[in-house]
This record gives C-alpha cells, structure tokens and sequence, in this order.
C-alpha cells in the first residue's frame, strides 16, 4: 500500500441515513493510462477532478472504498473562511504577512466554492453566518484584537458583547464576533455532484481500486492496483485525506481524532438566524443546523489516533455534546439521533500542506486539513490545477513542504 490504511470514521453520520443520487463508475479490469491521475473519491478529489476535466485535462479517480465513502461521510461541514488558528496567533508563528495572505486566501476559496456550487446545483450549498464565541483561546479582549487585525486585512467582522449575544441568539455569559458568508452543505451530496460534474466531461472513476505500489520516473507516474493493474499517468494526486502517502514528510503533521452528534429535525425551537457557532477554545465546540432542522454538534478533539480508543470513546462522547450543547443552548433538544467519530489531520499552524512530494516527480499531496476541510480542498484544489495548466498559484509558498 502506497498510503497508511486508516478507519477513518466508526458511527452512522446524518449524511449516511440519506439516499444520494449516485455516479456511476466502473472496476479496474485492464492497465489503462490517463494525463491525471487522482487517488481519492472524497470531497477534495471531486473537487479537483472537476477543476482539471474543466480545464480540459484527461482525468481519472480511484479508490479503494467508492465516491464518498471515506471519512468525506464524517465531515460535519461548516465551510468557513476563518481558520483554526486566529490570525492574531498565526500572525506570532508565521508573521502578519504571510498570516494576513492565508486568511484573505480562505475567504477566496470559499467565495469561490460558492460560485462554482452555484453553477452546478443552485441550492447546493446554504450562505450562513458565524458566531465565534469568547472561550479558553480568545477572552473578550483577545476577540477585538481579533477583530482589529481582521479588520486591517479587509476581513469584517462585528463585536458582540454579551448583552447583545443573549439579546440576539439566546446565548448567555459569551461575547463573540458575527462573521459574515459563510456556507453550509451536505458533504456526501456535494460530492457525488462534483463528480456527475466531471464524469459528464469524460472522467473515469473506478473503485474498490487500491494502490499497492509506484514507479515514478521524470516523464510520468505508473501506479499498480493490488490486482496487478498498471495505471500510466504523467501527474499524480493524492486526495487521500487522512491517509497519509508512507514516505512523505510528516513534520508537524498529526493525525487526531473527533467526535460529533446530529439530534432530530426541530425547526421551531431552532437558534435565530442559524448561524453556525464556534468556540475560540481548544478543545472548540462547534454547531450547525441542516436542511431538514436538525442541529449538528461537534468537537471534543483528542489528541490521538488510536483507532480502537476513539472508537471506545462514541458513547460517552455523544453524551458530553449532548450536555454541552444542552448548556450552551437550554431551549433546543439535545437528545442525541445521530452520533459518530473520525480521525482527521492538523498541524501546526492550522494551515494544510499542499505540494508536490519531495523525491517524487510528477506526484502532489493534500493533507492536515483541520477544521477547514472543505475550504481547504478547493485552495488544494487551485494551487493543484494551477500548477498543472501552467499558471503557478501566487500562495503556493503558504503551504508547500519547504
């Protein structure tokens, strides 16, 4: 196996429980060859395999599970541009510069995933606020520097004292920022309509494919399935996810685990407005709502990958968001429908790695995506496609192994 095999995710998630119009593909059964290939049927490589088909690249996907199956099912998808690490902290680790370019570069990639969503299936994706709360990271003074430095990077927000978050969303004891154009989706259903989207432009999927082993060479790629298939390619991606390729560099990279809860649809007890809401703490508390009005609960990170433990860990967990979202909201029901943990990757910085890998011509790799998975498989996504159609991404140097 060219990746460490993970379980990526142990439950039955709110995505799960619903039926989604699928994409066809097919089983591996000769050697083929490609311009592109894309290892990875999750969100990141819908995303990038419609990028490239649409700039007119021949692609094709494998993966070892099938379109949407990884832990793409786990996600709970709140599609913000803020970043785990607020831009007064990454500002003191990478300098205001470069941290000020990467916050102003997530709310491109989201705005641009908006557009493109927009385009594919107009109700796609919900526009929603945000509510960042004051907790163990940013106090209430830590929030309006926040705001202050966002504020001279062109990024607006609104402070909201206490009084004002009781007054308007019911939440007592919590000053916070209101961030504004944000989106919300249903990860598995974006997806499947990325895919349809490339599939249409004559991209091939093909799963259960594993990739067992690479011969990388200055003119192209040959990856073998573990049936002995060859798959000749002049570009490799690996949309991977968590499953990290084995010789790649992994300094400041690790691999967490999560854990989340959906309750039953109650659209009239619901919060105003149904922004999503986010802790400035660490471990963060972090909420949403769905189409059908149920709330989506997440958080309780730990920092271990440990299969088996996190596994072991659902029951309780489940039980801890219930309280939690019970305290923070006393008017909702927190009775627990849905409940389901994963394993995700974080460095540092909060910042994902995206590149080529090092010692491996015509290979590129997207990992560490945090909590901003979504947003960072379309900036993956751009530098990736960019590089490729011979048009170098001007932020590339923000997340490259170097």
């Amino acid at each position: 196996m060219v990746t460490k095999p993970k379980d990526l995710r142990t439950g039955q998630s709110v995505w799960d429980a619903r039926r989604e119009r699928g994409v066809a593909y097919l089983p591996l059964s000769a050697d083929v060859k490609t311009n592109v290939l894309v290892i990875g049927a999750g969100i990141t490589g819908a995303i990038i395999a419609e990028a490239l088909s649409a700039a007119g690249h021949e692609v094709m996907v494998v993966d070892k599970r099938g379109p949407a199956k990884g832990s793409t099912a786990a996600s709970t998808a709140l599609v913000q541009y803020e970043i785990d690490t607020p831009l007064t902290h990454l500002a003191r680790k990478i300098g205001k510069p470069a941290a000020v370019r990467a916050w102003r570069r997530s709310r491109l990639a989201v705005d641009s995933l908006a557009a493109r969503l927009h385009e594919l299936n107009p109700h796609e994706a919900v526009p929603r606020n945000t509510l960042f709360l004051e907790g163990n990271q940013l106090d209430a003074t830590g929030l309006l520097r926040e705001q202050a430095l966002r504020q001279s990077a062109g990024l607006v927000s609104t402070y909201l004292d206490q009084a004002a978050v009781l007054s308007r969303f019911g939440i007592s004891g919590r000053a916070a920022l209101l961030v504004h154009g944000d989106l919300v989706l249903n990860p598995r259903k974006t997806t499947l309509s990325f895919f349809r989207a490339a599939v249409m432009r004559k991209t091939r999927i093909f799963c259960p494919v594993e990739i067992v082993d690479l011969k990388t060479r200055r003119t192209g790629v040959v990856a073998i399935s573990q049936q002995g298939y060859r798959i000749a390619a002049h570009h490799l991606i690996f949309a991977t996810g968590y499953e990290v390729p084995k010789d790649l560099p992994r300094t400041g990279h690790k691999v967490i685990s999560t854990w989340a809860i959906a309750t039953a649809p109650q659209l009239r007890r619901l919060w105003p407005e149904q922004c999503m809401i986010w802790e400035a703490s660490n471990p963060y508390l972090y909420l949403r709502t769905t189409a059908d009005g149920r709330i989506v609960c997440g958080g309780e990170d730990e920092d271990f990958s440990d299969e088996t433990a996190r596994d072991a860990l659902l029951s309780r967990k489940a039980k801890v968001l219930s309280r939690k979202l019970s305290r923070l909201l006393p008017a909702v029901n927190a009775d627990v429908q849905f409940c389901w943990t994963g394993s995700f990757g974080e460095t540092r910085t909060g910042l994902p790695k995206v590149g080529r890998i090092p010692g491996r011509p015509n290979c590129w790799v997207a990992l560490g995506y945090g909590g901003n998975g979504i947003t960072y498989a379309q900036i993956a996504s751009d530098i990736i496609v960019g590089a490729l159609t011979g048009h170098p991404d001007a932020d590339a140097d923000l997340y490259d192994f170097r």
